[in-house]
């Protein structure tokens, strides 16, 4: 079909390499899965589309979580993340999640990573839906930085493991429903490469950017779900995108994830008129499952004809406060506020993608040869909302599941290496690509945003279909093909989110307002 590469190529004219293990993302999920690989005897190339740090992982500032406390258990962290999930949770992706979870960590801090802890041992915090504190953290407030960190030494230490930074994978190459490799583009040489592997590991991460206000990093726009699907594989749960309740809404301020561990420790959440709203939402108030705050927020607002409401930290001990929220507290003194002081404006933000490519309990796809771990992948562990801090342990548990699944068989696969070409793509379009990026921004927070309707659904899907002919035009950089990925899973976002005529997690409509007993099922698209 003429829509299933980006552009033209004949890999028969490209420089090729060759490896056991290509694996895409070098956030936690992706360095994690090529440090298993590695342990476990195989070799590895990493490919990453920018530096090495540039990551979700890296921005994570809450923790992870884990059943490591005296009074908690992994049933009740399996209890607390189908009560978040709102009904579609996979109840055996999470019993993995939850029960391999705890050696996950212990692992992780065998490796290398330096959690907070006082006398009694790690210190565990709590964050929203929890019901017990198991929240790992680092430095206060910069867990993720922690983590990206060790994995980084380690890969880089690791003589079987070959990264390569600014490679942007174009497409994937799949025939009769396997994938042999990838096609990839050299940012620094400007040239096309072709690395072909038994096993290919999607962990790109998310897709948040698509969003005009988000909390993610520059490389968050859905390259790895767009690519899976024109390869053909099954995407699912596309309408289900988690706004993170509170981020940092200052004029001349970038936006800046304020962590839900701040509301763990005890913060208040205040409309502008200085009145604490969230006890007459929820009976766990600010600890309440992030859509429920979200929506009460957005509520607060509409109600008091503001853009913002505040986070309350002014009646904790400001000692405790600096030294807990090193980071934050450092970023919102640069915009001179003192949070000790300053309730923190803020407003909520697309944050987190609950849905993905597709995938069963060991990371495999619907295509062959095709994996997916981390928060491009949906094994359904998170359902219609994910619980706080369980997305750094689900890149650790399914990369960590997909490295033992394919042990098995490696050693005596030897993959077929056909050659792929496409001559069909007409001459690139010639447009604006960069104001479209910004149109498209625009139009996902607008229609596609934390509210939807009907009526504002069909608005973003009428704009899909108008930009649907660059789909038969080749592109000529990486930034456009960055941009046709998220007109493409924009799309799916869109059209998913239409389609499910209810509110459930992190999808809400005002003209269905309910959850629906008959609409506890999946959306799933492919080719």
């Amino acid at each position: 079909m003429p829509d299933n590469y980006m552009l033209n190529f004949d890999t028969r004219e490209l420089p090729q390499e060759d490896d056991e293990y290509i694996v895409l993302g070098s956030g936690i999920a992706g360095l994690y899965t090529a440090l298993a690989a590695s342990r476990a005897g195989g070799s590895v190339t990493v490919l990453t589309k920018q530096t090495m740090m540039d990551t979700g992982t890296d921005k994570a500032q809450g923790g992870i979580a884990a059943a490591l406390g005296d009074t908690d258990s992994p049933l009740l962290h399996r209890e607390d993340t189908l009560v978040a999930g709102a009904g579609l949770c996979d109840a055996e992706a999470v019993a993995a999640l939850v029960s391999e979870g705890p050696d996950r960590v212990r692992e992780l801090i065998g490796l290398g990573a330096i959690f907070d802890c006082d006398s009694q041992g790690l210190c565990l915090t709590r964050e929203g839906a929890h019901s017990r504190r198991r929240i790992l953290h680092a430095s206060g407030d910069a867990t993720g930085a922690e983590i990206q960190r060790v994995l980084t030494g380690r890969v880089q230490e690791d003589n079987n493991i070959k990264v390569l930074e600014n490679h942007y994978v174009v497409d994937l190459l799949v025939r009769e429903n396997t994938c042999y490799g990838v096609l990839a583009y050299d940012r620094d040489r400007r040239s096309f490469r072709v690395f072909r592997g038994k096993v290919v590991v999607l962990a790109t991460g998310g897709l948040g950017r698509l969003f005009e206000h988000n909390t993610n990093p520059e490389i968050a726009t859905g390259d790895g779900i767009a690519i899976a699907f024109r390869a053909g594989a099954e995407v699912m749960d596309m309408e289900f995108i988690q706004s993170h309740p509170t981020v940092l809404n200052l004029p001349g301020a970038p936006r800046f994830l304020i962590s839900e561990a701040v509301r763990g420790e005890g913060a208040y959440l205040r409309n502008c008129q200085g009145q604490r709203f969230m006890p007459r939402y929820h009976d766990l108030a600010e600890l309440a499952p992030r859509d429920i705050v979200v929506r009460a927020i957005l509520k607060e607002m509409a109600v008091t004809n503001s853009n913002i409401v505040y986070l309350d930290l002014t009646h904790l001990d400001p000692e405790v406060v600096r030294l807990r929220f090193p980071n934050i507290t450092k970023t919102c003194a640069a915009y001179k506020l003192d949070i000790t002081v300053d309730p923190i404006p803020v407003a909520p933000a697309a944050h987190y993608m609950m849905g993905g490519v597709k995938t069963n309990l060991v990371g495999e796809t619907s295509v062959r040869g095709l994996y997916a771990c981390g928060e491009v992948s949906c094994p359904g562990v998170h359902g219609a909302n994910r619980l706080a801090s369980n997305s750094l342990l689900d890149g650790l548990v399914f990369g960590g599941r997909i490295v033992e699944e394919t042990r098995k068989f490696l050693k005596d696969y030897q993959p077929r290496r056909p050659e792929f070409a496409c001559d069909w793509l007409l001459e690139p379009a010639g447009i604006d690509y960069a104001a479209l990026r910004k149109e498209l921004e625009v139009l996902m927070g607008d229609k596609v945003g934390p509210v939807r309707s009907g009526s504002g659904l069909k608005e973003a899907l009428k704009f899909f279909d108008h930009w649907g002919y660059l789909f038969r035009h080749g592109v000529e950089d990486a930034g456009q093909m960055e941009v046709k990925n998220m007109l493409q899973v924009g799309e799916m976002v869109a059209e998913a989110a239409l389609a499910r005529r209810e509110s459930r997690g992190g999808h809400y409509r005002v003209d269905y307002p309910d959850t629906r007993r008959r609409w506890q099922k999946h959306i799933i698209f492919r080719r």
